[in-house]
């Protein structure tokens, strides 16, 4: 007869716990098949920051402005962090997708998409405008004083049987470590159809 040891809750290795605290997965069946508009915002670690922001004007002009702001946070440094998509996710499908996926502490993330329906023909975006864009996403991001460890591990991955056969829009984000700001912005203006 084999006698089983009693789990208690400080046995647990807080250091391993934290490991597991960093990873963020995105697997199965998540959305696979889904059509029309959708955004995911997935974090593991502290202190990040994720938007999708989404504007669409007929006539007018359709805008979009974001501002993620850190400022004098302690942050910790995570010894393995790791953001992954894999199983079935997004396979087959069609539409805007919009994703940010973070794993560590004090990521920035933005993805923005703006489409007008021009009423004088198809008008280009400044670089002006897309820049405005970009650097409000990472305005002020502070990544603390913490040192990661020497044998610290980061990695992202999409996995071959994700995503396959998705049809669209696709914006993806991924980020394992800390401190990171990164964005996708996509403007569209399109005249209006004739009558």
């Amino acid at each position: 007869m084999l006698a089983a040891t009693p789990v208690r809750a400080g046995d647990d290795d807080y250091v391993a716990l934290l490991g597991y605290l960093a990873n963020s997965r995105i697997d199965g069946n998540a959305l696979r098949g889904a059509t029309g508009a959708s955004a995911v915002n997935l974090s593991a670690g502290d202190m990040n920051q994720q938007a999708n922001l989404r504007a669409f004007a007929a006539g007018g002009s359709a805008q979009l402005q974001a501002v993620q702001w850190q400022n004098d946070n302690r942050i910790d440094r995570p010894r393995a962090a790791s953001a992954s998509i894999g199983g079935n996710a997004y396979v087959d499908g069609s539409g805007l997708a919009s994703i940010n996926q973070a794993s560590g502490s004090g990521n920035a993330q933005l993805n923005a998409v703006a489409a007008e329906l021009a009423s004088q023909g198809i008008r280009e975006t400044t670089d002006g405008a897309l820049s405005a864009v970009v650097s409000a996403s990472a305005g002020g991001q502070q990544a603390g004083n913490a040192v990661a460890s020497g044998d610290s591990t980061r990695s992202v991955a999409v996995e071959s049987s994700a995503m396959r056969g998705y049809q669209g829009v696709l914006q993806l984000n991924q980020a394992a470590g800390s401190g990171n700001a990164t964005s996708n912005q996509f403007v569209l203006s399109l005249p209006p159809t004739p009558r």
